[in-house]
């Protein structure tokens, strides 16, 4: 029996990176878990990886009607969501003057958007196991600048103001909403080519002279999912000590 036997968990982005860490963990600890994503293909492999614990649904977390069916579908498969995991995010790395509506509207939706949609659509189901947790992966750009990552930074900022707002609102509820804030994490998406110099940049100015693996921050997210009982509406850092001089 592990800590998290007879919980539900849903975490977007699950087919790699962080959020594959992240569905090996909450399986590892006895949880079902759901995974969404775009990327079937690598989704329904983690899924039969993981066996009977882990279902994949394709996903856009953009669309309020996928939202809806995802939590419906989640639901008559393992029941009610004890746990969401918003993971799912792109980043576009550009100078503002480079950077056209469409990209800046694109990393919006996804990064920002999706994670509104997500929360409101898992309300009434964590409604009906009297509490929840909420996880909003935000990033260190969501604590301070950064140039060329105006989109990404907008978006980042604005899941940690959703995450304080939603959490005073769901308190009553017995839902704990908390964002938290990766900094140089090594994932496909973090070291992807259009992003790399900024990767090299970051990496000689991070105090443990590292990246941290996917697995670290899962950690975190199992804490907060289930340990953090009293810690609601608040920012969790896993960054090196990168904004430790902020």
């Amino acid at each position: 029996m592990g800590k998290f036997s007879g919980k539900v968990v849903l975490i977007t982005g699950g087919s790699r990176g962080q959020g594959a860490a992240h569905a090996r963990a909450f399986v590892e600890e006895g949880a079902k878990v759901v995974i969404t994503d775009v990327l079937v293909d690598a989704g329904q492999a983690l899924a039969m990886e993981l066996g009977g614990s882990a279902v994949f649904f394709k996903h856009d977390v953009t669309s309020e009607e996928e939202w809806s069916s995802v939590v419906e579908e989640t639901e008559a498969i393992f029941g009610p969501i004890n746990v969401l995991v918003n993971n799912a995010g792109i980043v576009i790395s550009k100078p503002i003057e480079e950077t056209t509506e469409a990209e800046y509207r694109k990393v919006i939706d996804i990064n920002q958007v999706g994670v509104f949609l997500g929360m409101k659509a898992v309300i009434p189901s964590m409604k009906k196991t009297s509490g929840g947790s909420i996880i909003n992966i935000s990033s260190v750009d969501g604590l301070r600048g950064n140039p060329n990552m105006v989109a990404y930074d907008a978006s980042k900022f604005a899941v940690r103001g959703m995450t304080k707002t939603v959490a005073l609102e769901l308190a009553q509820y017995g839902i704990r909403v908390n964002s938290i804030h990766p900094g140089l994490i090594l994932t496909p998406m973090v070291v992807q080519e259009d992003v790399a110099d900024s990767v090299d940049q970051l990496g000689e100015h991070i105090p443990l002279k590292r990246g941290a693996q996917p697995e670290e921050v899962s950690k975190l997210v199992l804490f907060l999912a289930e340990d953090a009982s009293y810690s609601t509406g608040s920012e969790f850092v896993i960054d090196g000590g990168l904004t430790a001089k902020f």
